[in-house]
């Protein structure tokens, strides 16, 4: 995945040599703001600092695709910057694990997820010092992750449910609450907890650990990084109302921080599920501490992103088009059983609100246009100079192939009417799936005719210099007329092609592949 991240913003980084990518934000400065201000939180709390992050660590690329310049590792480069004082710790939600609750981005459990941010972690250097498995309450599916975590060498902690958490203090500042909680062994001054995803207790292990560590006489703070929202820009900025669409499942709502307001006199954007906790955040520090460091949900957060946006108007278009995309996914999601019909009402509120249409993304109305004129599914891709490209669905190719081919074609100048594969090849594959391996369709998948091509290119220099175009595809915007297969759709995440999809089926059937 790291070397996948590294080669998917390498090729946005040739499109912006190129001219062709339009840089809405200053990486470089990011890396350096973050980390300086990062050392300077630690040192305001004497050297011992709990930071909870929110988002993704290794591969936002909701960040990358909202603030064009932003590289999806940006965060894990910044941590680089101080490795020698970081130690990481995961936590996962014990019902996450007993209901096998997987990444959509991924594919993957939360616990199988666990895992892999280990890996990536170690292969970068990092100091994992162990999972905290938060709201243990016995689950069955909890305690065979932990012991697996114990046969591979792993560390685990049992963090307990508190009744009546956030709210009776009382009780979860003390022995029965957050001490009833196994102590988390630390040994750096920077401790991140992370997490495969939300809802994970990540605060709640830093705030925990707090306790423990007053109860043993040393002093720790506290602080928050969170990407989204960016608090120092306006409220209904586009890159906050793309944060909004992007957690319309979380019921997450962007607002005026009113205790920053009153505070300070100075506006700042936050979102509901800090502002609504931050009294009792306050109280818990107060019982800790004697005091809290903070005075309002924004101070606690260390996010320096909104000092690095170098061109407002590119942001605001690639905000608008992630909205979008964020409504036909959760259409789609809807339709697969895996979502609600209120995210879907959230998103068409907030488009409404924004002024955002689907016509920020012209690959929308090209594709169906494209299948109201060849009566089956179809597809369309914006190329990096603007220029659109279709693909239809043939005896031998499906939309997602058909499409690929075509924007390769384009890329490398390379007449539509040329046949990159060719009939004589494409056949005995289709053959080989609805003969041998037990497939009913025999239209080939994008991956299935990337191999092709791949092939075709060792003796045909038309299909070699199509081949030389993939790297181009990175970042590009396509839309298919129906639900796309899990291989098609896996293929396009692994080029980089930002799709989305009308939220229907090419087949009325009950159970899709």
């Amino acid at each position: 995945m790291i070397q996948y991240i590294a080669f998917w913003w390498s090729k946005l980084l040739t499109k912006e040599a190129n001219g062709i990518m339009r840089i809405g934000f200053d990486n470089e400065k990011y890396l350096r703001l973050q980390s300086e201000h990062i050392r300077r939180r630690i040192d305001q709390f004497g050297g011992k600092l709990y930071m909870e992050f929110g988002g993704k660590l290794f591969d936002d690329y909701h960040a990358s695709r909202v603030l064009p310049g932003f590289a999806p590792d940006s965060k894990i480069r910044m941590l680089a910057n101080l490795k020698e004082d970081v130690e990481i710790i995961i936590a996962i939600n014990a019902n996450d694990i007993e209901k096998n609750k997987v990444r959509g981005d991924l594919g993957i459990s939360y616990d199988d997820d666990t895992l892999r941010l280990m890996d990536n972690f170690r292969a970068l250097g990092f100091h994992v010092g162990g999972v905290v498995v938060t709201q243990y309450a016995g689950q069955p599916g909890a305690d065979a992750f932990m012991r697996r975590l114990d046969a591979l060498g792993i560390r685990s902690y049992k963090h307990y449910p508190i009744p009546g958490y956030p709210s009776d203090v009382k009780l979860i500042v003390s022995d029965e609450g957050y001490g009833r909680n196994e102590y988390i062994e630390t040994t750096h001054s920077l401790v991140v907890v992370t997490a495969p995803g939300p809802g994970s207790g990540k605060m709640a292990t830093c705030l925990s650990q707090l306790y423990h560590e007053y109860k043993r006489g040393v002093r720790a703070g506290y602080a928050k990084f969170e990407t989204f929202p960016i608090w120092n820009l306006p409220l209904r900025h586009p890159v906050n109302v793309a944060y909004e669409a992007a957690t319309a499942d979380l019921s997450d709502v962007n607002m005026i921080d009113p205790y920053h307001l009153e505070a300070y006199g100075e506006t700042a954007v936050n979102y509901n599920r800090d502002v609504e906790v931050f009294p009792v955040l306050q109280a818990i520090f107060e019982r800790i501490q004697g005091e809290s460091p903070y005075r309002s949900p924004t101070d606690m957060g260390v996010n320096m992103v909104g000092m690095c946006i170098v061109d407002d108007e590119a942001v605001c278009e690639a905000s608008r088009r992630e909205v979008v995309r964020r409504y036909y996914n959760a259409q789609v999601d809807l339709k697969k059983g895996r979502g609600d019909a209120s995210a879907v009402r959230k998103l068409e509120l907030l488009m409404n609100q924004a002024h955002i249409t689907t016509d920020v993304l012209p690959c929308i109305s090209a594709a169906l246009l494209r299948e109201e004129t060849t009566g089956a599914p179809a597809a369309a891709m914006v190329l990096p100079d603007g220029k659109i490209v279709t693909g239809k669905t043939s005896a031998q190719l499906g939309a997602a192939s058909s499409l690929v081919l075509n924007a390769l074609k384009a890329l490398g100048g390379i007449n539509q009417e040329i046949d990159l594969i060719s009939s004589q090849i494409l056949e005995p594959i289709c053959h080989l799936k609805t003969a041998h391996l037990g497939n009913a369709n025999p239209r080939l998948h994008s991956d299935e005719v990337l191999i092709a091509l791949s092939i075709c290119a060792v003796t045909n220099p038309t299909a070699e210099i199509a081949m030389q175009q993939i790297e181009k595809l990175a970042g590009c915007d396509a839309h298919f007329s129906v639900i796309l297969s899990s291989v098609d759709e896996t293929t396009y995440k692994k080029l980089g092609i930002n799709m989305t999809c009308q939220p229907r089926y090419e087949q009325q059937h009950l159970y899709h592949k």
